[in-house]
């Protein structure tokens, strides 16, 4: 399928819409916030923005010309640029490294909408205990988070069947305003609270005291996850792009986009945080157990409120979930559909099938039963390990490599400057930062994950 035949976006916007929804997740709105309140904050804001610039556009733009130039998905784009050499195995681990974390992320999606209803029908009214209690019996129960689940899949399915631009591109267009009006009004509702003003201190006044090497990595891997990188997402929906578009600014402008979200997201928790006197360093659990004690007690003057904004908050959360979802789900139907030569309808159906039984079954590993663990690790945790701290890293490194190292720098450039119609100046330390930054700094974040370094 040449360029020409092959489905593109219509649009500028739906260009950087469609490839920030996909990059904007619960990395952003859960991820971010919990890892800044572990890492003091302002000072891990800082670290990882210069970590977005040295490490996340250039890895993204290393994907970008990837999928550009081969368009088509992640698999035989590399496959094209690869020669018949093992290089193009890369583009099959992208492929299965965004179907395996499809299947597990959808559980997580699934939770979100389940607290959008338990918020609308007043079920998350308690002392912090019953707050706690709740979640671990929901995310225990056989049944009800594997419903949210498959509720979550076919709504992304019904999205990726309509296709590139009536699917995508559309839906794109409608949640990410939705998504960025909810959350500013999330932040300014937290930000008013008795209080707020420690919450606004501590994510933008920093505290250097605070450097180290472990904030150091975790700050790389933010950005590596935030982004998107190595998922297969940001090639399948390059391949996508038409020849026009100038990849160097598309990169930056889906990171501004990106990286204003996590901070929002902050400014929406650690302000109602400080409030009531939660610590911000809460952990994974600081959305699913800790935020509804904070709305509850947040706004216990005007219950009203409180209930509002927890909807609010949940529904904004799920838009994110739903986002990434959404990107997720077309790298395993396009590489289905173009190398099984499937219709699209039917690729989306298969992979949504076969996702929401690995989401079931990483849903059922967390409950009370053995069956689903391994080692002491319940399904869920394994494919959250094996893809994050694995195949993620390995891929991104392996990519910089590709690009920097292998593929002939003249198509590199070519890509880089849309066949010199557009400046290249910034091309010299695109690649200084492929070929040696890149690599070295995603080398130190699976050495560090894996407890090596």
């Amino acid at each position: 399928m040449t360029q020409s035949e092959r489905a593109s976006f219509g649009s500028k916007l739906g260009v950087i819409l469609a490839t920030a929804g996909g990059a904007v997740g619960l990395g952003n709105v859960w991820r971010f916030p919990y890892m800044a309140g572990q890492n003091g904050g302002a000072v891990f804001i800082i670290i990882y923005l210069v970590c977005v610039l040295l490490l996340g556009i250039p890895c993204m733009i290393s994907e970008f010309i990837i999928g550009r130039h081969g368009a088509s998905n992640t698999a035989r784009a590399y496959e094209q640029l690869s020669n018949g050499t093992p290089w193009k195995l890369v583009g099959y681990l992208g492929v299965l490294t965004g179907f395996l974390i499809t299947g597990y992320y959808a559980v997580v999606s699934g939770w979100c909408l389940q607290y959008v209803y338990a918020s609308a029908m007043t079920e998350l009214k308690g002392d912090p205990q019953f707050i706690t209690h709740y979640f671990e019996n929901f995310s225990q129960n056989p049944l009800l988070p594997i419903f949210w689940t498959v509720v979550i899949l076919f709504v992304t399915c019904f999205v990726i069947v309509r296709g590139v631009r009536g699917g995508i591109e559309r839906a794109s267009k409608l949640l990410m305003p939705v998504l960025f009006i909810l959350l500013l009004i999330v932040v300014v509702a937290s930000s008013l609270l008795p209080g707020a003003e420690k919450g606004i201190k501590f994510l933008f006044h920093p505290d250097f005291s605070k450097l180290s090497k472990d904030l150091f990595l975790s700050a790389l891997g933010q950005s590596f996850y935030s982004l998107s990188i190595a998922m297969g997402c940001i090639c399948t929906y390059a391949s996508y792009f038409n020849r026009h578009t100038n990849l160097l600014n598309s990169a930056l402008q889906i990171s501004l986009v990106d990286t204003v979200i996590a901070i929002l997201a902050g400014l929406m928790i650690f302000p109602a945080a400080f409030s009531v006197g939660v610590n911000p360093d809460s952990g994974p659990s600081l959305i699913f157990i800790t935020l509804p004690n904070v709305f509850q007690q947040a706004f216990s003057g005007i219950p009203v409120v409180g209930y509002v904004i927890s909807i609010m908050f949940y529904v904004l959360l799920s838009l994110a979930a739903l986002t990434s979802l959404i990107s997720l789900h077309e790298v395993s139907t396009a590489f289905l559909s173009e190398e099984f030569h499937l219709s699209r309808k039917k690729g989306a159906i298969l992979v949504t099938v076969t996702c929401a039984i690995i989401g079931a079954l990483c849903s059922l590993s967390l409950g009370k039963s053995d069956i689903l663990t391994i080692g002491g690790k319940s399904l869920f945790d394994i494919f959250d390990f094996v893809t994050g701290q694995i195949f993620l890293p390995i891929g991104g490194f392996l990519t910089c490599i590709f690009i920097g190292w292998y593929v002939p720098k003249k198509l590199v450039r070519d890509e880089f400057t849309n066949w010199d119609t557009i400046s290249g100046s910034f091309f010299g330390a695109f690649l200084f930062l492929v070929r040696f930054v890149c690599p070295i700094a995603i080398a130190a974040i699976f050495l560090h994950q894996l407890g090596i370094l």
